[in-house]
Formats: structure tokens, C-alpha cells, sequence
């Protein structure tokens, strides 16, 4: 058992470097205000980090393949580490962006590596458990992400020292899991492709979900993004305080995902679907006309708390569609992740042209929207 515990703990412990991607919401906030990006501009940054799941997820799998989970998660903390160390070496526009572009690579390639390593560690009716411990490590991470930043600006004399922080995180988590031997099963030799994954877009169903996940991850990092920017703008508050609005709606995205786990044992998932992407739509539209800073937070935490579980029950409808294709299926939902890269720019755009940010709330509506129809779908699909 002990042994067991010695060979989990690293490997949950890479969920909280997975976290890491999540800081680009706060972190946007400061490199707009350091260089003066207009909305526009700035909408831009999350893309930097999120496109990569489009490009990367299924040419990372095919590479894992050849060298193994373990090494494939090595070389994601080596270049987040690289990644993090550029900005705090030569702070720039450019060094930035470079930053959150390895942040990008190196998270993709996280997480298409950590949960099958998992698999290796654990097993039968300890791997679902344990994945969920994984995804609230990563949101504890996510949670810690705008406190860390808050902390370097304010007691270190700059939100930069982040990025060392993170690097030295990283490096600890390298060295864990380098010091831990873990037993991998030999590759199978009918592995997902590229072709094999797009082909599968012709299933209606798999198209509706992987547009589901797409949207969902928008939600999610559109909401982390324009929380802090929703406080400097109604509130008045300075960047360094407006980043708890996305540490908010993290501990109200754990507590989400912990209570979701316990009651989709009793309701089924289609159902908890619907209930939760429409009590996240009411909570948005309080958000558009809200102006206290409280009642701000209380309606980004219930988004949060709402949108906790989408991802994963949304993942689990699609594996469940063609379980015969479960690789490309799973390498697909990840691809959807890119939602991401696409929505904060659109938002960037109509804040721009409304010149405040309920124009990124619309953006965030539409996407909850299509989750609004993608359920209802869901429902009559699954009858």
C-alpha cells in the first residue's frame, strides 16, 4: 500500500503543474497593464497557451507512443521550465508571449501524458478516484495561481518573480517523479492517427460533444480572464486585488467538481448537465448587470461552481458514443480544448467595440448557449 501511495503522490502531484495554464487569466491583466494592450490585443494572450491543444494533442500522443508516458511528462516539465524562465530573464512583449506559448506546449503535452500515466500506477476502482483527486489538485493549482501572483507583486516587489516560482514548482515535480520507477505496458501496436480522429467528426454525436467541449473550455477560461477585468472596471480595483475574482471562481470550481463527483452516483449525467449549464446561464446574466463587488464574485463563484463538472460529463458521453474508438475519441476532446485560444480574442473584440466588458459576457453567453442545446440534444440522443 505504502509502495502504491510512493508511486501516486508524484504523479498527482504533475496535476498541480497542469494547473499552471490557468494563470493566464491574471496574468493577462498585468501584461496589459505593463505594456498598454488594448482588449483587442490582449484577448490574444490565452491563445497563446490554448491553441496548442489543436495542434499538439494527437502528434503528442503518437510521440508518447514511441517514448513512453513518463518521459513524455518529463519533457512537458522541461519545457515549462524553459518557458518560465525567458520572461523572468529579459521581461518583454515578446518574451512573454514566448512564455505562454511553451506554457501551451508543455501543458498539452501534460495532459495528454499524466492520466494515462496514471493508469500505470493505479487501478480498476482506485482510478476513478484518483482522477478525480487529480482534477482538484489542478484546480487547488488554478485556485493558487492569482495568490502566488498577488505575493510575488506585493511582497517580492514584482508580479514577475511568478514565473521562477513556477519554474522551481515544475523542477520539484521533475525531480519526484525522475526519482520514482513506474512500470509502463508496452505500447499497442493500433494506436490513434490523425485521420482515424478527424473521421470521427462525421458521428453527429461526436461532433455536438467535441463542439461541447469546445465551448465549455471558452466558458472556463473566458470567466478566468474577465473576472479580474470586470473588478478594475465596476469595482475600481487595482490589478494586484482583482486577481482573487479568479481565485474565487476556482475554489468555487473545486467545490464544484467535489460535489459533482458525489451526486452523478445518483443523477444521471445528462440530467446534471442540463441543471447546472442552465443555472450557470442564469448566474451569467446577473453577472452582465451587477455592479457590487460582492455580488460580482458570488455570480462568477456560481459559474464556477455550475461549469465544474461539464467537462467531464461531456468526456464521458463521447467515450461512451463509440467506445470501440476510445483513443481517438479521447484525442479529439482534447483537441477541443483550443476553445480556449478562440474565445478570449472574440471577447478582446466586442469589449473593444463596446468599449466596457459586457461585451466578453455575450461572447461567454453565446458559449453557454450551444451547452444550453447540446444538452437538450444529449437528452432526446440518449432516450
Amino acid at each position: 500500500m505504502n509502495k502504491s501511495i510512493s508511486k501516486l503522490l508524484p504523479v498527482l502531484f504533475g496535476f498541480f503543474v497542469m494547473g499552471f495554464c490557468d494563470v493566464v487569466g491574471i496574468s493577462t491583466s498585468y501584461v496589459q497593464k505593463d505594456f498598454g494592450l488594448n482588449e483587442t490585443v490582449a484577448g490574444f494572450i490565452p491563445s497563446m497557451v490554448f491553441i496548442w491543444f489543436l495542434l499538439l494533442s494527437i502528434p503528442a500522443a503518437i510521440v508518447m507512443n514511441r517514448i513512453g508516458r513518463k518521459n513524455m511528462v518529463q519533457v512537458s516539465n522541461l519545457v515549462t521550465i524553459v518557458g518560465m524562465l525567458i520572461p523572468f530573464v529579459d521581461y518583454n512583449l515578446a518574451t512573454c508571449m514566448v512564455a505562454f506559448v511553451l506554457l501551451g506546449i508543455g501543458n498539452t503535452i501534460l495532459q495528454v501524458a499524466l492520466n494515462p500515466l496514471l493508469t500505470n500506477v493505479v487501478k480498476g476502482e482506485a482510478l476513478t478516484s484518483s482522477l478525480t483527486v487529480g482534477q482538484v489538485v489542478k484546480a487547488v493549482s488554478s485556485f493558487c495561481g492569482p495568490f502566488i501572483a498577488a505575493f510575488a507583486a506585493s511582497t517580492l516587489g514584482n508580479w514577475q518573480y511568478l514565473f521562477p516560482i513556477f519554474a522551481g514548482i515544475t523542477l520539484l515535480s521533475a525531480l519526484w517523479l525522475l526519482a520514482t520507477p513506474i512500470r509502463e505496458e508496452s505500447s499497442d501496436a493500433g494506436t490513434s492517427s490523425m485521420g482515424a480522429a478527424f473521421a470521427l467528426l462525421t458521428d453527429r454525436t461526436i461532433l455536438l460533444l467535441f463542439l461541447g467541449i469546445f465551448f465549455v473550455v471558452g466558458v472556463d477560461v473566458g470567466i478566468n480572464t474577465v473576472a479580474p477585468k470586470l473588478l478594475i472596471e465596476r469595482a475600481g480595483m487595482l490589478v494586484e486585488q482583482a486577481g482573487y475574482g479568479s481565485s474565487v471562481y476556482f475554489v468555487c470550481r473545486t467545490a464544484g467538481a467535489l460535489i459533482g463527483s458525489i451526486l452523478l452516483v445518483r443523477i444521471s449525467d445528462v440530467r446534471y448537465f442540463r441543471i447546472n449549464i442552465l443555472a450557470a446561464l442564469a448566474a451569467l446574466v446577473v453577472l452582465c448587470f451587477v455592479q457590487g463587488t460582492v455580488a460580482m464574485l458570488a455570480m462568477i463563484g456560481l459559474v464556477g461552481f455550475f461549469c465544474a463538472s461539464i467537462f467531464s460529463v461531456i468526456y464521458s458521453a463521447a467515450l461512451k458514443s463509440r467506445p470501440e474508438k476510445a483513443n481517438e475519441v479521447s484525442g479529439l476532446m482534447i483537441m477541443g480544448v483550443f476553445g480556449g485560444a478562440v474565445i478570449p480574442p472574440l471577447m478582446g473584440v466586442m469589449a473593444d467595440a463596446m468599449q466596457r466588458q459586457l461585451g466578453s459576457l455575450l461572447v461567454i453567453a453565446g458559449c453557454m448557449v450551444y451547452l444550453v442545446f447540446c444538452a437538450l440534444w444529449l437528452g432526446r440522443a440518449t432516450k
